[in-house]
């Protein structure tokens, strides 16, 4: 059983899609015969770019990419890619077609870009293969979709995402997530109202649509700084972001909170299956 994804079309922007043809042309360039396909994903799919949203792509590739190819990657998106070069962060994830198909959690990534590693890769880091619980909700969002940027449609490419695999995948980064709250705040806040929605409703929503199912069900005093997370990622460049001491006093709290609804949601889940 998948879990469905709302949302529609893409709805990129102008300038994102500029980006998006960029970042494909890098692709194809980079690993010839050996990409499968290219496929849009995250917040492009999943209701519209906001001011902060990363482009997400998924490639997929015959074989793992070597050390030549992995640089060539980085040094061709460090100059088309975030606010340092006055462009939207991209985020690339490429991964090996035999290494999630068929399915087997967690999923193996041969490569992943990101902006918050950018300060790595320009002091020579290349990103290598690992474990990447998180892919499972990436192909999810990308089948879905169903927005090739290059090759076949996905349903063609990759096998779906079993609903178990997705859930695993949104717990087992909560580790990850607190270990960035506090200088990715906004982020963890939403992502956390995301696994929340997505235990409970077994539906993979946008950010602000989770914020709003998550405000509907907490106590008045957990509200403000989901509120304050909500408006900033629909309004807010990361150069603009504030918060307010008051806000962020109430910030662990609020997190208890949600990681309690979290915890229940899986003891229930677990005494099911049990």
């Amino acid at each position: 059983m998948q879990i469905p994804i709302a949302g529609g079309r893409p709805a990129v922007q102008n300038r994102g899609m500029s980006q998006v043809e960029q970042v494909v042309r890098l692709i194809a360039d980079v690993v010839g015969e050996d990409l499968i396909g290219a496929y849009l994903h995250g917040s492009a799919v999943l209701g519209g770019l906001r001011p902060a949203s990363d482009v997400d792509l998924l490639a997929v590739t015959r074989r793992s990419l070597d050390e030549g190819q992995r640089r060539a990657l980085v040094a061709g998106l460090l100059p088309i890619s975030g606010v340092a070069v006055a462009a939207r962060p991209v985020e690339l994830t490429v991964v090996v077609q035999a290494d999630v198909r068929p399915w087997r959690y967690p999923p193996t990534g041969d490569f992943r870009y990101g902006e918050w590693l950018r300060a790595d890769y320009q002091a020579g880091v290349v990103p290598a293969a690992e474990p990447m619980p998180g892919l499972a909700v990436e192909i999810a969002v990308a089948l879905a979709a169903d927005h090739p940027l290059a090759g076949p449609p996905p349903a063609r490419v990759l096998d779906p995402v079993p609903r178990e695999s997705l859930l695993l995948a949104s717990t087992d980064g909560i580790p990850g997530l607190l270990a960035d709250l506090p200088h990715d705040t906004r982020n963890v806040l939403l992502t956390f109202a995301r696994i929340w929605t997505t235990l409970a409703t077994g539906t993979i929503v946008a950010k602000d649509t989770a914020a709003d199912w998550a405000l509907a069900r907490l106590p008045p005093e957990h509200r403000p700084v989901l509120e304050h997370a909500r408006e900033l990622y629909l309004s807010t460049t990361y150069a603009d972001e504030t918060w307010s001491d008051a806000l962020t006093a109430r910030v662990a709290a609020h997190v208890d909170e949600v990681l309690t609804r979290i915890r229940q949601l899986q003891d229930t889940a677990e005494a099911r299956r049990g």
